[in-house]
């Protein structure tokens, strides 16, 4: 099935084509430039800030609906980090909350006409899943140093090393695995499902599953904060 080119994506890879032939550097016009999911992981990142930035601009001393909601999501967001954390993890709610929204907005992004989810394209959720990969080893190190850390894949005791160590080194790399495929599985799935509807019976029938892929998104955006969260949880705790 051929792929659908994206007006917006056309739009700007045609116009860094324009911006080559005028410095002397020829390319076919309608070439890939920049790929289409990462023009639509740029679109979700930039409507995250906008949106943000516009809200801070605007906050009140008696907050209005949205305000109220931006709060709940942010105490949703700490209580779910002192729930599986502690309070220590508060420091990281920045990072965890910053890469919820975004996956979310990414999700949904493919709802909307003439837009696609970034993260229905495994580069994106590889990229993802990598950052909370050195992220959570690095704040790991950071708190127990480099050899201190190392120690924490050896086990209960030092004679069991050598079964704990080659155990964790697996577990710890099947991680990046296991985030990156179950976002994009289930993220181009859904939106599969929605494009062969939607072809057959445009306009009603997709509804429904378009209802369904809201609520899949926002959960498929929890998981990914969620594990993260157990993640870093393991890493600044003492033992494994």
């Amino acid at each position: 099935m051929e792929e659908h080119k994206l007006v917006i994506v056309d739009a700007i890879n045609n116009f860094f084509v324009w911006i080559f032939s005028n410095i002397g550097i020829t390319i076919k016009k309608g070439s890939t430039i920049i790929p289409s999911h990462i023009i639509m992981a740029i679109i979700a990142t930039l409507i995250v800030i906008i949106f943000f930035k516009l809200i801070v601009k605007n906050l009140k001393l008696f907050p209005d609906k949205m305000q109220n909601f931006l709060e709940a999501l942010y105490k949703a967001f700490q209580s779910l980090i002192d729930d599986v954390i502690g309070h220590e993890g508060r420091k990281f709610l920045p990072a965890l909350a910053t890469m919820g929204i975004f996956i979310a907005c990414a999700n949904l992004l493919g709802l909307f006409p003439e837009m696609a989810s970034p993260t229905a394209n495994l580069n994106v959720t590889v990229g993802c899943a990598i950052f909370i990969f050195v992220y959570y080893h690095f704040q790991g190190m950071k708190k127990h140093g480099f050899l201190g850390y190392l120690k924490t894949f050896a086990g209960p005791a030092w004679w069991l090393a050598w079964l704990f160590f080659p155990i964790e080194i697996i577990s710890h790399f099947s991680r990046p695995l296991s985030l990156s495929m179950r976002l994009f599985g289930n993220i181009f799935g859904e939106d599969l499902v929605i494009i062969i509807i939607a072809s057959l019976i445009p306009y009603i029938a997709p509804l429904p599953m378009m209802a369904f892929a809201i609520f899949t998104s926002l959960l498929q955006a929890f998981i990914f904060v969620m594990l993260s969260s157990i993640y870093l949880s393991g890493a600044m705790a003492s033992e494994h």
